[in-house]
């Protein structure tokens, strides 16, 4: 399966299958590129979370901020693999729109979980 460049994020909101095969070639990815990753996908997770349950007027504030600590999080633990998701998350809080932001949890929840 060829890792995305880029998720398209109208597809991912529309279609099921393409979620599912976007986070099964991020695993793939994962485990060609990068080591380690559990605990760091779990933690980025847990603040997706969170980040979806905000109050409407602050979602994108919470979801511009995950993006902040994805980004060091890439940085620092060098996980290439998941730079589709920080653009994906750029794409979700220019939307800014609540369907776009519970596929892109959807999404982590299907990477975390074909992670394991």
């Amino acid at each position: 399966m060829e890792p995305p460049s880029d998720i398209d994020l109208d597809k991912l909101v529309a279609d099921s299958l393409y979620l599912d095969n976007a986070a099964h070639a991020i695993v793939a990815r994962m485990r060609d590129m990068d080591s380690g990753t559990r605990s760091q996908l779990r933690r980025l997770f847990s603040a997706v979370r969170r980040a979806c349950r905000a109050a409407e007027g602050e979602r994108q504030h919470h979801f511009v901020m995950l993006r902040a600590r994805l980004a060091y999080t890439i940085a620092r633990h060098q996980l290439r693999s998941l730079d589709p998701l920080e653009r994906l998350l750029l794409q979700v809080t220019r939307k800014n729109d609540a369907r776009g932001y519970e596929r892109f949890r959807d999404l982590f929840e299907a990477i975390v979980a074909y992670n394991e």
